[in-house]
């Protein structure tokens, strides 16, 4: 049952036969003490609204299983330290052998955070050091890309439309974006804020609708790009025409977006995937378990390359 090979195969299929006709389970529970691993995953997450966390999500479920192991999810509501505390308290309860956890948010101030000791923990999408290792996309090699596609285009600068300010994807994004255009000399509009909808997106490009000057926007994501399209065609501004529009996620709607979107591809199989990854490495290993000590080194952290999608959205700005 095990799959060793030392077992005659006749005699692994006589067995195996015996234990389908009495209905024979193994019993995981006793498994797991005798080994001292339960097969199980812990996962805490902030949001199961957004694209990119349902994306994620999905990858470590699926790299899970492909491993063997199953996962507990405990959403958290509230971004604080209080309530990630508890959710690790809550996950020890449940018997697992290391958690992913995706941050997200600059709220939190993971120094006050009760890290678990003795249990391996990988962190998706954080700003922070911490004493863990983390695997987050490349968020500032994407929205260079974004931003330099439209200036090698010929725009003379590059709107932004960001994403919320607790958001620490949103925050690199956007400085990534500001250090391209003074690399380049550009002017620096003021950031328009959205909150990741494409409500927020389509109020955005209300705004930019009615700024002449306005020729190039990169959003923060395929959502708020949406709505800020809806709007440009409700204003009459023909995209891409009078106003280049590019997005970041690549989301599959994207390409059906009226003009197809141009935006910046994340790789959330391969953030979701490598988090499993690392952290079955440190269970079988026991390394990244609890806190380092000043002695050791940081744990290696992981950033998954981006790249730029190129569609109907963006082209070169008309003569003026």
């Amino acid at each position: 049952m095990n799959g060793h090979n030392n077992v005659d195969e006749g005699t692994r299929s006589r067995v195996l036969a015996a234990m389908r006709s009495i209905g024979y389970r193994p019993n995981n529970a006793a498994r797991a003490l005798r080994l001292g691993r339960f097969g199980n995953i812990g996962v805490i997450m902030f949001t199961l609204s957004s694209f990119g966390n349902m994306r994620t999500l999905d990858e470590i479920a699926m790299a899970a299983s492909d491993a063997n192991y199953s996962i507990t999810l405990i959403p958290v509501r509230r971004p604080s330290q209080t309530d990630v505390t508890k959710a690790f308290a809550r996950l020890n309860e449940q018997a697992v052998d290391g958690v992913i956890i995706v941050i997200e948010t600059s709220l939190i101030d993971t120094a006050e955070v009760h890290w678990p000791t003795g249990l391996p923990v990988v962190v998706i999408d954080a700003g922070a050091d911490l004493p863990h290792p983390i695997v987050d996309t490349d968020q500032a090699e994407g929205a260079r890309l974004a931003t330099e596609h439209l200036l090698e285009l010929g725009h003379e600068t590059v709107w932004h439309v960001s994403g919320p300010a607790n958001s620490y994807s949103a925050n690199r994004r956007r400085q990534s974006w500001l250090e391209t255009l003074q690399r380049h000399g550009c002017p620096v509009p003021p950031v328009i804020d959205g909150n990741w909808s494409s409500d927020s997106g389509y109020q955005a490009g209300l705004v930019l609708a009615h700024r002449p000057g306005v020729t190039a926007v990169f959003t923060a994501n395929d959502q708020m790009a949406l709505g800020l399209l809806r709007a440009l065609h409700e204003q009459g501004r023909r995209v891409p025409g009078e106003v280049s529009v590019v997005g970041f996620d690549d989301m599959e709607e994207s390409r059906n977006f009226w003009p197809p979107l141009t935006t910046v591809r994340q790789n959330f199989e391969g953030v979701g995937r490598r988090s499993v990854d690392m952290l079955i490495h440190g269970i079988r290993t026991g390394q990244n378990a609890g806190p380092l000590r000043a002695s050791t080194s940081t744990p290696e952290n992981v950033l998954v390359p981006t790249h730029l999608v190129f569609r109907d959205s963006s082209a070169a700005p008309r003569p003026r």
